[in-house]
């Protein structure tokens, strides 16, 4: 489905939250001024908003509000790790809510944006009116282990390629390598090399879900690289800590989230190779009352029918009436 007011690009309003500890948290609204309100939390960590979330939305009735996380996109000091915790983020998106006088929103998240979420609504339920999910990462370290060790297979060159430029032969010691690397102190070639290499091996390991083989983007040498360094550095600080959660802490939030009253819907694609489709499983057992759907797609909200139906779960858990109302007009 494409709405009229996404033929364009959307215009966005920009604005910055100043913490107290240094950070200034790049935010920004899209949408009408009276639509219903959602927040979307993107994933990574440490990738930050991408503008294209909102061809999601019908922006005609939605609000959409979209923050860069602290050191990622926007916001500054970019590629930070000091003060920058998942506590210090879901302070964050709270102090952005009330900068923006919503009473209670919506919140979309996606992979470690879907943890987010969840920890998110466990903490502030009664800021929350429901939360929707694609691809959702349980912030385990059997999913850590997973890409960095059995993901390996599934793109052996680009996985050449990271042990090389981390100059680690060891799968199990290749992400402490990585992370250590990445932080302050070590060269900057080194830097640069890890994070390319990192770069490549995701993207490497996503095209392998795909049914055609897929191009990565070309990255420019100089610019490009800075982002990836601190896009990396901070993946790996949220990785090396389980993003300070772990899947027990994060289900109990879940759960917390559900018992007061904060509904939760989650898609997730089959041939996801970065957070495992088992992950659902576990999700319902914890919460049964989880709206849960899968679909034939890999991990990225770009696939067709994943966009589709993270689309129709955004509509009917969030504005309902405007949902049945278009429905009913395609009957008669």
């Amino acid at each position: 489905m494409r709405y009229a007011s996404q033929q364009t690009t959307p215009s966005l309003n920009a604005d910055v939250l100043r913490t107290r500890d240094g950070h200034r948290v790049a935010f920004a609204v899209a949408g009408a001024l009276d639509g219903v309100p959602v927040v979307v939390l993107h994933g990574g960590p440490g990738s930050g908003s991408q503008p294209s979330v909102l061809k999601l939305f019908d922006l005609t009735r939605f609000k959409v509000v979209l923050i860069d996380q602290r050191g990622t996109g926007a916001s500054r000091p970019f590629g930070s790790v000091r003060n920058n915790r998942t506590a210090q983020l879901i302070d964050d998106i709270e102090a952005i809510r009330r900068c923006l006088g919503i009473r209670q929103w919506g919140v979309l998240g996606g992979s470690w944006g879907a943890a987010l979420a969840l920890a998110y609504a466990g903490l502030h339920p009664q800021s929350v009116t429901g939360v929707v999910m694609r691809g959702l990462f349980l912030t385990s370290v059997r999913e850590i282990r997973s890409l960095f060790v059995a993901s390996r297979r599934r793109a052996p060159r680009a996985w050449a390629r990271l042990s090389t430029a981390a100059q680690c032969s060891r799968p199990a010691a290749l992400f402490a390598r990585c992370a250590q690397v990445l932080q302050p102190g070590s060269s900057e070639a080194r830097q640069r090399a890890v994070a390319l290499a990192w770069r490549g091996y995701e993207d490497a390991v996503l095209a392998s879900a795909r049914t055609r083989a897929a191009h990565p983007p070309v990255l420019r040498p100089h610019s490009d690289a800075r982002k990836l360094i601190g896009k990396y550095r901070i993946q790996a600080h949220y990785l090396k800590h389980r993003c300070w959660l772990g899947e027990s802490r994060l289900l109990s939030l879940a759960r917390r989230a559900n018992a007061a009253g904060v509904s939760l819907a989650a898609v997730h694609g089959t041939r996801d190779p970065v957070c495992p489709p088992d992950n659902m499983r576990r999700l319902a057992r914890a919460v049964p009352a989880a709206r849960i759907e899968y679909v034939r797609a890999g991990h990225l909200a770009s696939h067709p029918a994943l966009r589709a139906r993270v689309t129709y779960t955004l509509e009917t858990m969030f504005d309902p009436t405007a949902y049945e109302g278009r429905h009913a007009r395609r009957a008669t």
